[in-house]
């Protein structure tokens, strides 16, 4: 039998009774944000929702129980106990055996979401190719679980730090739908623009629900993500964060950093060197993904409804 995660009441109630539900990663919570400022922020986002008339359900492992819904106990654990790791897909059955506490990255969140019937989950950025790749064959399990996962993600795009063309083309070749909203370019987590074209464009929610019904019909079991860009004017300056970028790419060639351990030093970087403006542009991403993900939610509940 196919594990679901535990269902907090609310997110239960909801589902059965066909209400707009939106799934939350925990790792921005468990390893994105500073603390104590992440469990403040970890209630904002789902208080954002529950007054949109959208019920939230973070996601995270608790003591080996995957949950989908967190009580203010289990969020302020994500958040602020030292022990609480981190977990992709490939690790919620070691995390589960071994009745560990772990925040959820986009995969894991995904799988869980999907498993529990939440079908629009929002996230800050994709995990995506990592510059290198040649040398380091480094690339997010994001792209090959959204592959296989039925759910809509609302993302700003990618961070800047990775391979941007290469992950679009991955995003290609492994069968997952992308379009932007209300933009035709693909968006770069800090920055509105990428450089980088897309083929589709989608202007509102309720367009968005119709195509996740057209995928429905055509039995589509990949993901469809949702690039909704940062308004320019909220963006990271873009020649302080190309100043940054270089410096931080080659901090950590200098330090001989490599694999997995890239990412995390290059955030640290970048928060440390634009003296925390990139935290402040990560929870604008993490509201505006959020507000998108519940009107997508409610124009999915809607059709049902209908």
């Amino acid at each position: 039998m196919s594990v679901v995660p535990e269902l907090s009441g609310p997110v239960r109630a909801a589902l059965d009774a066909g209400r707009p539900v939106v799934a939350l990663e925990s790792t921005i919570i468990s390893h994105g944000l500073p603390r104590p400022g992440n469990l403040a922020a970890a209630r904002a986002f789902e208080t954002m929702l529950t007054q949109a008339g959208v019920t939230p359900a973070t996601i995270a492992v608790v003591d080996g129980v995957p949950k989908a819904g967190l009580d203010d106990t289990d969020l302020e654990r994500i958040a602020l106990d030292d022990s609480v790791i981190k977990v992709s897909s490939r690790d919620l059955g070691m995390a589960m055996a071994g009745k560990r506490t772990a925040g959820t990255t986009v995969a894991a969140t995904s799988v869980l979401a999907a498993k529990a019937g939440i079908r629009v989950f929002a996230t800050g950025g994709l995990g995506g190719v990592h510059r290198g790749f040649a040398e380091s064959l480094d690339e997010s399990a994001d792209l090959t679980v959204l592959s296989r996962t039925r759910i809509t993600v609302v993302s700003a795009g990618v961070k800047s730090i990775l391979d941007i063309p290469a992950t679009l083309e991955r995003l290609e070749t492994l069968g997952v739908a992308v379009a932007g909203y209300r933009t035709n370019r693909f968006p770069a987590f800090y920055l509105s623009d990428s450089g980088q074209d897309l083929d589709w464009r989608l202007d509102s929610p309720e367009e968005i629900a119709a195509v996740m019904a057209a995928r429905d019909l055509l039995g589509e079991q990949s993901a469809l993500l949702v690039a909704n860009p940062l308004p320019h004017e909220a963006q990271l300056d873009p020649d302080l964060h190309a100043r940054v970028l270089a410096e931080s790419l080659a901090a950590a060639a200098d330090a001989g950093i490599r694999g997995k351990s890239v990412t995390p030093f290059l955030l640290d970087y970048m928060q440390r060197a634009t003296g925390g403006a990139s935290v402040a542009v990560n929870l604008d991403v993490a509201r505006g993904n959020i507000a998108l993900a519940g009107q997508i939610a409610i124009a999915w509940s809607r059709r049902g409804a209908s």
